[in-house]
């Protein structure tokens, strides 16, 4: 059982983040934000997907100004994404987002917090302050990049706090994973603020997501991080999915059945990969229409001999064989079948 790290709670519109409130999955659409109904379409998607916040990239007003019939368009809170220009941000206000989020590394003025806090402050909006390595002002080596980013947030925080203003949630991201690590475990001793976690600019493919997933992981463990975000060079579906599993895995959640599948062997004799990738799929398609199936486990074993003794803890599951495959239920066979019917007969098991 992890022990979360006690934070205060913030509202992003009706999404709590924070205290003992589920951990929260963000995405970030990757779509130029005028062109509203292609986005709209990927928020949909994204949503249908498990995301409960979608950030949105904000450059210029014209997409500012969008942000307002996007808004009416979907049903989860937006978060506006803003640099350099503070003035995007107060535009952002107006177009009624639910959050802000700033770069602390490329907005630095004076004017820029006061005029930002008082819209805030107005509008009841709470503010992300996103410090990236990539825009931090002053010069680092990986050595002391952590204690270097923590003391110029903390100093950065002062300015907010300064000026009546406690809505703020942390984020410290950078691409190496062990100073990401680093960087949050040294704020979460220092602050109740909600941490927001991610690793940056990760890359491609499996890369990745093991990136992710070790970085974000390795913290939500020691029970640091409110809401997370995956960045991968790909599809912001793929990044919602990623972050359910690593939720997932670490039994913060509960999202879909565990489907838990051997690596196979010289003793598999079917493409167990194929039928394993087909029952996840549809298991997690059945967990959205039925729910009380999301605690599960399912077992997809390539070899009728160990099957059932490995996944003796599955709730149900199949081992297969040439021709047939065992249905089992707590490690104990139930019956045999043709192995072209297993994934249909395991899924009426399910049901």
């Amino acid at each position: 059982m992890i022990k979360r790290r006690k934070s205060k709670i913030i509202s992003v519109g009706k999404v709590k983040i924070g205290g003992n409130k589920p951990i929260v999955i963000q995405g970030m659409t990757k779509i130029s934000t005028e062109k509203i109904a292609a986005v709209v379409a990927q928020i949909k998607e994204m949503e249908k997907a498990g995301c409960e916040l979608v950030r949105l990239a904000v450059k210029t007003e014209e997409q500012a100004k969008a942000l307002s019939k996007i808004k009416k368009k979907v049903k989860i809170p937006l978060i506006a994404d803003i640099h350099f220009d503070y003035r995007l941000a107060l535009l952002s206000i107006k177009s009624g987002v639910d959050k802000i989020r700033i770069n602390p590394g490329n907005i630095t003025d004076k004017k820029a917090i006061d005029e930002t806090v008082k819209a805030l402050k107005k509008a009841k909006l709470p503010l992300r302050l996103g410090f990236n390595s990539g825009s931090v002002p002053f010069k680092y080596n990986k050595s002391n990049l952590a204690s270097k980013m923590a003391s110029y947030c903390l100093r950065y925080i002062s300015e907010y706090e300064k000026r009546g203003f406690y809505d703020i949630i942390i984020s410290l991201k950078t691409s190496d994973v062990l100073s990401t690590i680093e960087v949050n475990e040294l704020l979460a001793k220092k602050t109740k603020y909600p941490l927001h976690l991610g690793v940056t600019a990760t890359g491609l493919g499996v890369n990745s997501v093991v990136k992710s997933s070790v970085g974000i992981g390795s913290l939500l463990r020691k029970g640091i991080g409110d809401t997370i975000r995956v960045s991968l060079t790909d599809s912001a579906v793929s990044e919602i999915k990623t972050a359910k599993m690593i939720l997932q895995s670490l039994e913060l959640r509960r999202f879909y059945p565990e489907v838990i599948s051997c690596p196979t062997c010289g003793r598999c004799q079917v493409n167990l990969i194929k039928i394993a990738g087909e029952v996840s799929e549809a298991v997690a398609k059945a967990a959205i229409k039925k729910p009380s199936i999301k605690d599960l486990t399912v077992a997809v074993m390539g070899c009728e001999v160990n099957g059932p003794g490995e996944a003796r803890h599955a709730d149900v599951g199949i081992a297969c064989g040439k021709k047939y495959a065992a249905m089992f239920k707590k490690g104990k066979i139930i019956k045999r079948i043709n192995v072209k019917e297993a994934k249909k007969e395991l899924l009426k098991e399910i049901k």
